[in-house]
């Protein structure tokens, strides 16, 4: 069996500390295949809350009283709360690897809440992924070293995972098509990549075998905006970072960010940010 975990304050207590929103209280991960099995039975709970992740094999969870049997595979994870009951056995024929983290705070419901992980939900199906991995991985060695600020990056790591677990649970509310989600990020990519070129959306479009008019509607579904917004936006954001950390003049800028006319590019940047190029960097100097 390989273990790997890590305590704050090298303690083995759980506890309650609501001196911060969030505090990561310990972590770690289990892989068995040499033990026959590995049980966990807490009958009054824990004072923190837990999140396990099934990483591979599977893991036998008894939810109730009734002594059923919950088999929950690799690429879910299982949300315990403060004083509920636990119980749960990894079996050695399974060759289950679990990550698992215990986590304390003023506001952790909320927090929960806020990333859509609701009181009555217990276990997330999530799928199996190195990132989920990586993040517990790092939350040990954070845990294991406690170097400078430790305590937040664990919180950090953690608020990263409930930011994955949001993305995902929001995913699952919609039609998931590969194919349009391949379009829309190569649209993406393409188009951080040549937005300072002279860009026709229309052959684009074209050159992907779409209309138009499906391509626009997609891309402003899949990124809340349209494809001609989009370029706008990255072409002022770059300027807006060059008047800020270069001294090239406002005609110079809005030639590396694509605009070949000086007055066409100033009357884009007054209208996305409310005032000209100019009096943007003139304000800075102030």
């Amino acid at each position: 069996m390989y273990i790997n975990s890590a305590y704050l304050n090298n303690s083995l207590i759980d506890f309650k500390d609501k001196s911060k929103p969030l505090v990561v209280g310990s972590c770690g991960t289990y892989h068995l295949f040499t033990r026959p099995k590995l049980p966990t039975y807490r009958p009054r709970g824990r004072l923190d809350f837990q999140i396990l992740y099934i990483a591979a094999g599977k893991a036998h969870f008894y939810f109730n009283d009734e002594g059923i049997d919950t088999v929950v595979p690799a690429g879910n994870m299982v949300v315990y709360r403060p004083k509920e009951p636990q119980k749960y056995i990894y079996y050695g024929t399974d060759q289950t690897e679990v990550f698992w983290v215990h986590f304390t705070g003023s506001n952790v419901t909320n927090i929960l809440r806020s990333y859509g992980i609701k009181d009555d939900i217990r276990v997330i199906n999530m799928g199996t992924s190195l990132e989920y991995t990586r993040i517990f991985k790092q939350m040990i060695y954070e845990l294991q070293r406690c170097q400078y600020d430790y305590k937040e990056m664990l919180a950090l790591l953690l608020r990263q995972l409930f930011i994955s677990i949001h993305r995902h649970l929001s995913m699952e509310h919609k039609i998931k098509n590969v194919y349009l989600d391949k379009e829309m990020e190569l649209a993406i990519q393409y188009f951080n990549d040549n937005y300072n070129t002279e860009i026709n959306i229309e052959n684009y479009a074209a050159s992907r075998g779409m209309s138009v008019s499906w391509f626009i509607r997609n891309f402003k579904q899949y990124t809340h905006t349209t494809p001609m917004q989009y370029i706008v936006s990255i072409r002022v954001t770059n300027a807006q970072m060059l008047l800020e950390t270069t001294n090239y003049n406002v005609t110079e800028i809005g030639n590396i960010v694509g605009y070949d006319n000086p007055l066409y590019f100033s009357r884009i940047f007054k209208k996305q940010k409310g005032v000209s190029p100019s009096e943007y960097r003139t304000l800075l100097k102030k």
